[in-house]
């Protein structure tokens, strides 16, 4: 490529985390116009290109220069849009950089396995699901920001702050900015004391998608900064209700359902994913667990902890077992 010592002619960026994605795509944008500042970016959603569009976007420039080529969703190209791609891939512009985005699986594969066969420098963006790999992220994102966080203040963020990414990445991003780049678990405890319901309800998402060892750690730091026992057994009943509120509802979409359920969108869509792996009867059983728990602890328990812990792990054995790490 001119004048081009880091960058690559193709990248497939290849997964379904939206933020990864994103990132990867605004990142290649960046590092291309750092090094020419009038490069050209041209996105297009795959599903929507047709060959002729992408010959000219992908043609020689009569005026020279640096361009970035965006093909969003690779996966949804049509098949002379795919074939055309993995034939551009084989001898790729000088001038050009290709991105092309694509969710993985089967459908497209063509596309994926052309990119990767013409040398495509692969970026990989897979939803984080583990426990272990949110853990991961955790620290790769504190040091990616020029902060440095131990593996235990990771657990506590991720207690504190939950599962979603987006929310991750700007809890790292503020942590670095108001501490200097130093965490530990004292100062994310100091920083989240008090943010019961964020805490309950983190406990109640793990605990709902089987997620035994992200469960106990969240419980154990919401009980370890102090967060009171009541909320956290509330939120694990709200997820058992609201998971077979939407179950007993059957198919459909998020808007389509939240209308009749009372509920956002947001919860429908959340409830939906969660209720994979639930049975009608294992709902009866998780409810059962929750109502013991609830009494337990705002009955006057002798050991509130030991009561929600044990919710938790009933629960999760009611819906069949638990992922662990």
């Amino acid at each position: 490529m001119t004048d081009v010592s880091n960058l690559p002619r193709l990248r497939l960026v290849i997964g379904d985390e939206e933020l990864l994605v994103a990132r990867a795509v605004a990142e290649t944008i960046a590092a291309a116009r750092a090094e020419e500042s009038d490069t050209e970016v041209r996105q297009r959603p795959g599903g929507e290109l047709v060959a002729g569009e992408l010959a000219e976007m992908l043609s020689p420039s009569l005026f020279g220069g640096r361009r970035v080529i965006v093909v969003q969703d690779g996966q949804d190209a049509k098949k002379d849009v795919s074939a055309a791609l993995v034939a551009y891939a084989k001898e790729p512009e000088d001038d050009v950089v290709l991105v092309v985005t694509h969710a993985g699986g089967a459908k497209g594969k063509a596309l994926a396995d052309g990119m990767k066969a013409a040398g495509a420098d692969v970026v990989q963006a897979m939803k984080i699901t583990k426990h272990r790999e949110r853990v991961d992220f955790v620290r790769n994102e504190i040091r990616r920001q020029g902060g440095k966080i131990g593996e235990d203040a990771a657990e506590a963020l991720l207690a504190a702050v939950g599962n979603d990414l987006r929310e991750i990445v700007a809890a790292c991003s503020q942590l670095v900015a108001d501490t200097g780049g130093r965490i530990d678990a004292k100062v994310v405890a100091q920083y989240y004391k008090g943010r019961a319901e964020v805490s309950g309800f983190t406990v109640a998402d793990a605990v709902m998608v089987g997620d035994t060892a992200a469960a106990l750690e969240a419980l154990r730091w919401a009980l370890h900064v102090g967060v009171d026992p009541v909320p956290i057994a509330d939120a694990i009943a709200d997820g058992v209700r609201t998971v077979a509120r939407v179950a007993a509802a059957g198919k459909g979409g998020a808007y389509q359902l939240a209308g009749s359920l009372g509920m956002p969108p947001w919860k429908v869509e959340r409830a939906q994913r969660q209720a994979r792996g639930w049975t009608a009867e294992a709902l009866v059983d998780a409810m059962r667990a929750a109502a013991e728990c609830n009494a337990a602890v705002k009955g006057g328990s002798d050991d509130r902890g030991y009561a929600l812990e044990r919710a938790v792990f009933a629960v999760i054995a009611a819906r069949g077992g638990g992922t662990g790490r």
